[in-house]
């Protein structure tokens, strides 16, 4: 191959032959790679020349859309994320002209909102640094080793391509973290209108408030990914070096190399959105975990009781992970769906295109979405979820259309079929999304029989509401499963890779809607919390108690759509990075690729593992903490002193900044330890091994978490098995308790885990492109090095001075009553 190519043509083996239009008959199916190389060599020997082979269908001669520029090819997405942004900005106008309630409510609400922001401020110092370093990086190694310089074979390499990388990388982190930043301003703003709402102007009324500022962070999320993304591209396709190739092949080098920066963008963005959801997470289930084992089980006060110190931080929990977590998730999604569609497009400007016209679209069925959910007073569960679908199904529906107009009008003539082919993928892929949140919602919603059935084990104990739930958790992987294979395997018949890439897109299409009923749900759960703390009557919590019923549903429903999204948009990265890394073959009997699939299949337990440890270590904090209010500050039983709430705040802060720290670390470096050490071929056996693995998991810890607290909600609402109080409720309050960091830590954690992972292969796939098994294996050294001095640092600094829970209480503090011993004022002064 030496004597007939360049070196840089070796390196360009792929692009050869999957450009060639004669691929398609000249290989046998079961090629090898020393047949492609034969025929590559005979192509180069030939004089087949490679300017002649790039994957550009179209010729300069062709009408729009063959000829298109680079800025029309983003036309439409920059339009209406525009139009998403203006539509954040109205709403939160409309949500400010509704009521804020008493001095009381406000003060709680401002405490909520402070708190927030103060976690959100500390988490982005700690990633300001991590996203720097990871800045520096790209900017070094793809400025002394461009990999643009793979693409158009000029002897000049493009120094341009490290700053072009790092700035891409610092704009998808900043935007996934202003639409965090942003969502979380506009929740904690809209749950005291919330409970207004509730009180003054009944069900109806709430429940659009509430869904209004969901709706916020919907648009918020959608028009910034789209806007971030589309600039970016644009700016990538500017002062491309090119070669000496004719205009119309240079146009597709341009969009090749510009598609191959954007993996930067998704890979900033992936990092916020783990660091995020992980911190987050951990912050609002170590608040939420301290505040029910004190609160309920010890000192037997209600939920949200404001004698409890960490019901604020369990509130600011619910902004913080729920609101600003899940937002940068699926803005990671989001754009990485595009992102990876471009990347299988090859150049070809129509499918490069196509996604972005795509989401744009969404975004537009989204807005009359928004607008077709409404409900009346005293709505039931079925009739509350019925109000949201309606706004979910309207948009699928316009979003359907609208892409059909998208796709006559860039097929036309003799390409119309392969046009309506994907045109089938987007609807496959759409009504997936649809199918996964109604078999999520079977599961974890009371209203039907596997939460029910959850109720009912509690009469004979906790033990088998534990079981129960965590059978349920896994039968519900079933359902979402078979959904995802049967798209994967419909949309690869229709159109191959591509088409699974566009499936993710139209399942995505509609986020502006669909994450506006999940970042509903935490807004209705603050919204119960004010009421409670401000002592509004129980017909108040009762209307906040049914939209945060209806929350917890959509939030599951949330966090199944986000995994099944998550699944597809990771298998085409997955795609996209064994075309870049050149991974020709991946036989599952090579022991290269099997271990990695084992070791990839490995680390979502491993993460899971790690995320719930820091949330039990965190809650340990706040349980102490909780227990020495409730012993030093006179009158705080009795209601007549006032908890420090800051305190429970700050500590949830520190805690979860911490713990996220580890978590984080091994997901960036797994991938470079594989690839680097080994080889791209493990490194694609690790992944698909994680994101098997990591969707089963996720799934059965988000759904049996849901239905876990929705069992506990059932007792609470509809009077189950006797009510509050019984020990049929207490035994469902412990299966909640277990179910928190299942739900809202580690579960959804893990579908970010295996996006960010194909993020980062795909971002170093032109380093360890071509690379053998254990060619360069002490460049592996490194990322190992590094996680050994990450795990050796954290475990000095936070993990070895762990507070022990299990010690004698009057280790930590003095005279803490039991709830029985408050029965009496003999008993007052009985050591807990």
């Amino acid at each position: 191959i030496n004597q007939n190519l360049k070196q840089r043509q070796v390196a360009s083996l792929d692009l050869l032959y999957w450009s060639h239009p004669l691929k398609d008959f000249s290989l046998p199916l079961n090629f090898d790679n020393k047949q492609l190389a034969t025929c590559i060599c005979s192509m180069a020997t030939s004089g087949t020349g490679i300017g002649s082979m790039l994957p550009d269908p179209c010729t300069s001669d062709m009408a729009y859309p063959c000829n298109t520029t680079s800025i029309n090819v983003v036309s439409l997405s920059l339009a209406c994320s525009g139009i998403a942004l203006l539509m954040a900005i109205f709403l939160t106008k409309k949500l400010r002209s509704y009521e804020r309630g008493t001095t009381e409510m406000n003060k709680l609400c401002d405490k909520i909102k402070s708190g927030a922001r103060a976690f959100l401020v500390t988490e982005y110092k700690y990633l300001t640094m991590f996203v720097l370093c990871v800045f520096a990086v790209l900017v070094i190694i793809y400025t002394l080793d461009p990999p643009s310089n793979l693409l158009t074979l000029t002897d000049n390499p493009d120094r341009l391509d490290g700053i072009r990388a790092g700035a891409c990388f610092i704009g998808g982190a900043f935007l996934s973290a202003s639409a965090g930043w942003a969502g979380m301003s506009v929740a904690t703003d809209a749950n005291v209108r919330t409970t207004q709402a509730a009180d003054k102007q009944g069900l109806s009324v709430a429940l659009r408030v509430a869904f209004t500022g969901g709706a916020v962070m919907g648009f918020t999320v959608v028009g910034l990914g789209l806007a971030g993304l589309s600039f970016f591209f644009w700016l990538m396709t500017l002062n491309r070096s090119v070669g000496d190739l004719a205009d119309e092949k240079a146009a597709a080098m341009s969009l090749i190399a510009a598609v191959d920066s954007l993996a930067s963008f998704g890979f900033g963005a992936s990092s916020i959105a783990l660091f995020a959801r992980v911190a987050g997470g951990i912050y609002t289930k170590a608040a939420d975990v301290g505040a029910d084992l004190v609160g309920k089980v010890e000192m037997d006060i209600p939920e949200d009781d404001p004698r409890n110190p960490a019901v604020i931080a369990d509130n600011v929990g619910d902004n913080v992970g729920d609101v600003a977590g899940m937002g940068a998730d699926l803005f990671e999604s989001f754009v990485g769906s595009i992102i990876a569609a471009a990347t299988l497009a090859n150049g070809n400007a129509v499918k490069v295109a196509l996604p972005f016209w795509i989401a744009g679209a969404g975004i537009v069925a989204s807005l009359v979405g928004f607008y077709a959910v409404s409900t009346k007073d005293g709505a039931n569960q079925r009739q509350l979820m019925m109000a949201l679908h309606k706004g979910v199904i309207s948009s699928s529906v316009l979003v359907l259309a609208f892409s059909a107009i998208i796709v006559s009008q860039f097929f036309p003539g003799d390409e119309s079929t392969e046009g309506w082919k994907i045109f089938a993928c987007i609807a496959i892929g759409l009504i997936a999304g649809i199918l996964i949140g109604q078999a999520t919602e079977y599961y974890t919603s009371y209203s039907f029989w596997p939460t029910q059935s959850i109720t009912e084990a509690g009469v004979t104990g906790p033990a088998t509401v534990i079981i129960q739930g965590l059978g349920i958790g896994m039968m519900s992987c079933v359902p979402p499963v078979m959904i995802i294979v049967a798209t994967i395997l419909g949309c690869n018949a229709l159109s191959g890779d591509y088409g699974v890439a566009m499936a993710a897109v139209g399942m995505l299409s509609t986020l502006g809607v669909t994450l506006a009923t999940d970042a509903y749900g935490p807004i209705a759960d603050n919204a119960g919390g004010i009421a409670e703390m401000a002592e509004l009557e129980e017909r108040v919590r009762e209307t906040t108690d049914a939209l945060d019923a209806l929350g917890n549903t959509t939030a599951a429903t949330g966090k199944g759509f986000a995994i099944g999204s998550a699944v597809l948009t990771s298998l085409s990265l997955l795609t996209a990075f064994k075309d870049k890394a050149q991974v020709f073959t991946a036989d599952i009997g090579d022991p290269v690729v099997l271990s990695g699939v084992l070791f990839g299949a490995m680390l979502p337990f491993l993460f899971a593992a790690l995320t719930m440890l820091s949330v039990q270590k965190a809650a340990g904090a706040i349980i102490i903490e909780v227990r020495r209010q409730f012993a030093t500050i006179d009158g705080l039983r009795e209601g007549t002193a006032e908890a420090d709430s800051d305190r429970c705040v700050a500590i949830s802060t520190q805690s979860s900044v911490e713990e996220m720290i580890l978590p984080g670390v091994y997901a960036v470096l797994s991938p470079l330890m594989a690839g680097l050490l080994i080889g791209p071929k493990c490194l694609t056996g690790m992944l698909g091994g994680a994101i098997a693995s990591g969707m089963m998991l996720a799934i059965m810890m988000a759904n049996a978490g849901g239905a876990w607290d929705n069992s506990k909600k059932y007792i609470e609402i509809e009077g189950a098995c006797g009510g509050k109080g019984t020990t049929t409720h207490k035994a469902c309050v412990v299966g909640d308790t277990v179910g928190d960091p299942f739900k809202d830590t580690s579960g959804p954690s893990l579908n970010i885990l295996i996006k960010l992972m194909s993020m980062v292969s795909l971002t170093a796939a032109p380093i360890i492109r071509g690379w053998s098994d254990w060619q360069f294996w002490y460049w592996g050294l490194l990322p190992i090095g590094l996680c050994a001095i990450a795990t050796v640092l954290v475990h000095h600094f936070y993990w070895k001075n762990t507070q022990d829970i299990a010690a004698p209480i009057d280790d930590v503090v003095k005279d803490v009553p039991l709830a029985k011993d408050l029965e009496t004022p003999a008993a007052e002064g009985q050591a807990s």
